[in-house]
């Protein structure tokens, strides 16, 4: 369900502009005998714009920054330096008051639907909550009824608890409760990696069509590949904090440039016996450095296959290498060779 994004002629501003995004955590760790303090760059100097009605999927290793980009983004923690701009408003360095109000048009669904639910709050109090946090008048069961329905729950459903429904269902609660104050850009942090797979389609096909329907914007986060394939209209590759590789969906899967975005699509399983008997693999050696004390230079340079010497001693920028799309990668032209080749 791979479809164009939503274009406003009224308005060519992206909803959402982020520019050299940076968030470190100060952490606790041993020197010797000593316990000392370190700082760790969790998200270093990330960019990315999301259009109108368009999905981002932002891939990645677990420990790669992906959750901690988007909740920096809604500033549910505080960024260290970078610009976050929703609709050309700065959101960095907003104050509470004005920030509050604009989170009727930003919201997040969590991973753990059954985590992210009160339990002691039935679900029309649950969705009506944001509603009731944001003064909305009128009727707030009526709005609650409209939004189980969108999300294909039955409107009784709301006298009961989170306990009583399915993993897919609750997920299906968050989403409308996320949906409540009518916003045009959600987070979707790892919405289906905590769904039993024979559900996850039926959650992901509804994001499509609540897409669709309502002209949402998606930053969707996860580490499922296929899944970010069916929806998202752009991907963005994430390695120890960093972007290493952004392009349209489809010409990432089929012309991955990067040698990691290369060894996470030759790790998705291959349905067709015979194209996986012949398929080449890119295997990555060695363990995800600490980010603590992240490598010199190209952070992804000591599990590289193709690491030469100016690897460790120039950090590659991310731009456009000659391939139609932004790449972090110091010999591009040798991945691109080796992936033609395997496809041949």
């Amino acid at each position: 369900m791979n479809t164009e994004p939503i274009t406003d002629v009224a308005s060519t501003q992206p909803v959402l502009e982020v520019d050299g995004l940076v968030k470190e955590f100060t952490v606790s760790t041993t020197r010797g005998f000593r316990r000392v303090k370190a700082r760790v760059q969790a998200v270093s100097n990330v960019s990315f714009s999301i259009e109108r009605g368009e999905t981002l999927g932002l891939v990645g290793e677990s420990g790669s920054g992906k959750t901690t980009v988007g909740r920096t983004v809604l500033r549910l923690i505080e960024p260290t330096g970078g610009s976050v701009k929703f609709k050309g408003k700065e959101l960095v360095g907003l104050k509470r008051e004005k920030l509050r109000a604009l989170r009727r048009e930003i919201q997040i669904v969590f991973q753990d639907p059954q985590a992210s639910l009160d339990p002691r709050l039935t679900v029309g109090n649950a969705i009506a909550e944001p509603l009731r946090i944001q003064r909305v008048p009128g009727k707030h069961q009526d709005r609650v009824a409209e939004l189980l329905e969108l999300v294909g729950l039955a409107p009784d459903h709301a006298r009961r608890f989170p306990h009583e429904f399915s993993g897919g269902q609750r997920q299906r609660i968050g989403i409308a409760r996320a949906l409540a104050l009518n916003p045009s850009f959600i987070v979707l942090d790892e919405p289906v990696s905590a769904l039993d797979v024979s559900i996850q389609a039926g959650v992901v096909n509804l994001l499509a069509d609540l897409q669709q329907q309502l002209g949402l914007s998606y930053l969707f986060i996860a580490h499922d590949l296929s899944v970010v394939r069916h929806i998202s209209h752009k991907v963005a590759v994430m390695y120890l904090g960093k972007v290493v590789e952004i392009a349209p969906a489809e010409e990432l899967y089929t012309a991955p440039v990067h040698p990691y975005t290369k060894a996470l699509l030759s790790a998705v399983p291959e349905p067709n016996p015979e194209l996986e008997r012949h398929r080449q693999r890119e295997l990555l050696y060695g363990e995800v450095p600490s980010p603590i004390n992240p490598p010199t230079g190209c952070r992804f340079r000591t599990r590289c296959p193709i690491a030469q010497d100016v690897c460790a001693m120039e950090e590659p920028e991310l731009i456009d290498r000659g391939f139609g799309h932004p790449v972090a990668c110091h010999f591009p032209s040798l991945t691109h060779v080796s992936v033609t080749s395997a496809a041949l």
